[in-house]
């Protein structure tokens, strides 16, 4: 069996750095923002290109306190609208929901799987106050058009770039277009901790330190709390993994790179549609997600034939049980996203023999 992914073997490969890393701390007897969070922070907000770097305990807290410094801050305020695409991670939304902001969600392109800009605007009311662009897939949204957008009608904008590390378009990567952007460092991310991490990029002092903060209690200064805050802080341990796996990252993302263009190239079936990249250097292929009217059956075709797959995602946000009062409501085009998609093995540690069987194997699939 190929498998989706192997994170075994991935970092097996950097093994004894991780040791070392994760020895170094435990000999320091300091567990909770020392240097090794220091490191990655400054490292981190480098390689985007901001400023500013500030670790949490995972993704979905970053667009959470991102979200709720804005409003310590008086630049949002409950009720507030926040344009987020309907084909997302429930994530994204939960984020905003978690702030008592109201989510409107607007369609995608079908082939790019990314917020449409077109249907921004559309969306807007004069409650509308920010927008969340999701780099879906590991593609770059048309930020461009996007921070167009927000500048003309004085919106904030907050990547959600939980599967975009080190995407980049017109000489700038993911998490330095908007006013901030949020990171997962998942273990299955191309950027993975051994365990839930995150971090939110900025170059706006005043946020940064206010999510300093609100991720510490709310305090600045121990026992001093300026504000209601959580505790939700990147550790040494993943941070010192952090450290070590991004040294790494560019040469991973060139690897799937290769192992996309094989795909995009070897794959000639007419029932599978395959994804639609914008830009080589916009997209790191974080999942490689294909579409096919008959889904069910190409995965158990490729199960049964050896080629492990799954499904990002199966159900849209707005028919999820979490979000009942959408259940009603219609979005054709993500609608048929969910029903269609099925990604494709890939990872860091593939193979071109690897994907050359995935490749043979999609093309003799028959209906």
């Amino acid at each position: 069996m190929i498998p989706f992914l192997d994170l075994k073997a991935i970092n097996a490969q950097y093994r004894d750095e991780l040791i070392d890393a994760c020895t170094r701390v435990i000999d320091s007897g300091w567990y909770i923002g020392g240097s090794e969070l220091e490191q990655f922070e400054q490292q981190f907000a480098n390689y985007c290109g901001t400023k500013y770097a500030i670790g949490v305990a995972n993704g979905l807290d970053a667009l959470i306190l991102t979200l709720r410094a804005w409003k310590e801050l008086g630049k949002l305020k409950e009720g507030d609208e926040v344009i987020v695409p309907s084909n997302t991670y429930i994530a994204s939304i939960l984020a905003i929901s978690a702030n008592n902001l109201t989510p409107i969600l607007v369609e995608p392109c079908i082939y790019s799987f990314n917020i449409d800009p077109n249907k921004i605007e559309t969306a807007m009311t004069s409650r509308t106050k920010a927008i969340i662009p999701v780099h879906l897939y590991g593609q770059l949204a048309d930020m461009p058009a996007i921070m167009d957008t927000a500048k003309r009608h004085e919106l904030l904008v907050l990547e959600d770039s939980a599967q975009a590390h080190g995407a980049c378009l017109d000489g700038k990567r993911a998490g330095s277009w908007g006013d901030a952007s949020g990171f997962s460092f998942y273990p299955g991310k191309n950027l993975g901790a051994l365990g839930d991490a995150g971090a939110i990029t900025t170059n706006d002092e005043e946020l940064a330190n206010t999510l300093r903060a609100l991720r510490n209690y709310g305090s600045y200064e121990k026992y001093k709390n300026l504000f209601q805050g959580v505790n939700s802080r990147l550790d040494e341990i993943q941070a010192a993994m952090l450290n070590v796996k991004l040294n790494h990252l560019n040469d991973e993302i060139a690897h799937r790179r290769k192992l996309a263009n094989a795909y995009l190239k070897g794959i000639n079936n007419n029932a599978i549609i395959l994804p639609k990249k914008e830009d080589d250097s916009a997209h790191v292929w974080h999942v490689f997600v294909i579409r096919c009217e008959h889904r069910d059956e190409l995965q158990k075709y490729l199960t049964d034939n050896g080629v492990q797959t799954l499904i990002h995602y199966p159900i849209p946000p707005h028919q999820q049980p979490a979000y009942k009062e959408w259940n009603d409501q219609s979005y054709l085009i993500s609608e048929k996203i969910h029903a269609e998609v099925l990604s494709l093995p890939i990872g860091p540690t593939m193979t071109m023999e690897d994907i050359n069987t995935v490749i043979q194997v999609c093309n003799e699939f028959q209906l």
